[in-house]
């Protein structure tokens, strides 16, 4: 099979859309990612994935820390600008949890300290001891064959 159809197959899964934050020499990094889940409960365990040649890799190794923000229905512009999908500069207002920058208004925000890290083809899978978590209410940002979806109350699936 070639990389296109692979890429295809793997659209057809459903996810939530994330963007990955952390921090070097106080500066805030962020990237959207949708290669994340849970990974255990006891210890509270989560894996985000990131591109090797990605800047981000750099940035979660060297800071043995990120933090996770699940994006809801109405931020797909954040997505969008964290994906590299928005060519101007955004001066972005990051909410500080845990002494991490977050993305305001998402759904979940938590915060992680790197427990283990491993070279998977062309990916780092980062897995993250989750540090803490703030909740909120709302509908998700979801991701399926290679567009933004919302889920309404109903369980109904519309296009953005």
């Amino acid at each position: 099979m070639d990389d296109r159809t692979f890429r295809s197959a793997m659209g057809k899964f459903a996810t939530g859309v994330t963007v990955i934050t952390t921090e070097v020499n106080d500066e805030p990094y962020g990237m959207t990612a949708n290669a994340f889940m849970s990974v255990s409960v006891n210890p509270k365990l989560v894996l985000i994935s990131v591109d090797e040649m990605a800047h981000m890799n750099n940035y979660v190794r060297d800071a043995g820390k990120f933090a996770v923000s699940i994006l809801n229905e109405d931020q797909q512009d954040m997505s969008a600008y964290f994906a590299g999908q928005v060519e101007e500069y955004r001066s972005v207002a990051f909410d500080r949890f845990n002494g991490m920058p977050t993305i305001p208004g998402s759904l979940v925000n938590l915060t992680c300290n790197v427990h283990d890290s491993v070279i998977a083809g062309d990916h780092t899978l980062y897995i993250g001891e989750v540090t803490d978590i703030s909740i909120s209410e709302g509908g998700p940002l979801t991701f399926f064959s290679g567009k933004y979806k919302q889920i309404n109350g109903s369980v109904e699936v519309k296009e953005v």
